[in-house]
């Protein structure tokens, strides 16, 4: 078999491609994919050349763990038929490739343990779902305290949000810094950095990716207080020790989602409970691949770009 794929050649060398895919074994789905996501932490770092070193990674490379689309082929016993939809974090069956993400395809060869069963009325917004569950998955279990304030309003800081309050929770505030990203908050307030003066938050999340604003959090954090790593960063962090000290500062890592967090969120959404609408702001067909990752990468106001691989060919 062949798929037509995002094939990200080097650092800002990307185009569209057909490569070939491992035949599926015992346990494997095919599935014909119908839209993708670009994210832009983890990808964009990819796409830069910025990307430190990480387990598996290399080019030539197929980007994406944001996929949803239509099994078409699943062998007996694997819980899964011909026509179900299915949320797919990535894949890794493409000849010549590096497949540490491989999602960004036209059609996925992926055991079918990996994949999560969706409703099909969810379109493209199922491919939401990845960063939904690493929202949720920074904030749920014991002895995690919701956010007070959240540091980004991109697509994980805007979940973060929601996510907290439907958990029950106080609306936290957020902040951002770029002002074209300061609408679409729904039911909490957004604020640039230098108009809050509170500096007694128990918990703050930081969805920025940015290794530089750590100092600032310590700073507004009360004493004992939380700060939540919920980015990805390509540059080392590091902090000045007195204030942490004087705050007592914890610092925790958010660590990447698992299945568990998937099937929470996905029953969130299907039950109205969480909302993944507003968040995708940008389309683009496979005939512009290249310019649908520069404007996810480059242009602030994209929150999400979506990639359509229906007429893939």
């Amino acid at each position: 078999m062949e798929a037509r794929a995002v094939f990200l050649n080097g650092p800002r060398d990307l185009h569209l491609d057909t490569l070939s895919l491992t035949d599926p074994g015992a346990d494997d789905l095919v599935v014909d994919i119908a839209y993708s996501g670009v994210s832009t932490g983890t990808e964009k770092l990819f796409w830069s050349g910025e990307m430190p070193p990480f387990p598996g990674m290399g080019y030539p490379l197929v980007p994406g763990y944001e996929a949803a689309g239509e099994v078409v082929s699943a062998p007996r016993g694997s819980g899964f038929k011909t026509g179900d939809h299915v949320f797919v974090p990535g894949a890794n069956c493409f000849d010549g490739a590096f497949g540490l993400f491989g999602g960004a395809a036209s059609r996925l060869v992926t055991p079918a343990r990996r994949v999560t069963r969706i409703d099909a009325d969810l379109g493209e917004q199922s491919a939401l779902l990845a960063l939904a569950a690493t929202a949720r998955h920074a904030i749920a279990g014991l002895d995690k305290a919701m956010p007070e304030l959240i540091v980004g309003h991109g697509v994980l800081g805007r979940l973060l949000a929601r996510l907290t309050i439907a958990a029950g929770a106080p609306a936290p505030v957020v902040w951002e810094v770029e002002p074209g990203r300061h609408s679409g908050a729904e039911g909490y307030q957004v604020l640039h950095p230098d108009e809050d003066s509170r500096r007694d938050y128990g918990a703050i999340y930081d969805a920025s990716g940015s290794a530089a604003v750590l100092n600032e959090l310590i700073g507004r954090i009360a004493k004992g207080g939380e700060i939540v790593l919920a980015g990805f960063y390509a540059e080392p962090l590091s902090f000045a020790f007195p204030p942490a000290f004087m705050k007592e500062a914890r610092l925790r890592v958010a660590a990447e989602w698992d299945p568990a967090d998937l099937v929470a969120v996905r029953d969130l959404v299907e039950s109205g409970a969480l909302s993944l609408g507003g968040l995708i702001t940008h389309h683009a067909h496979t005939d512009d691949v290249q310019g649908a990752y520069e404007t996810a990468f480059e242009d602030p106001t994209c929150l999400k770009m979506i990639v359509n691989w229906k007429d893939a060919a």
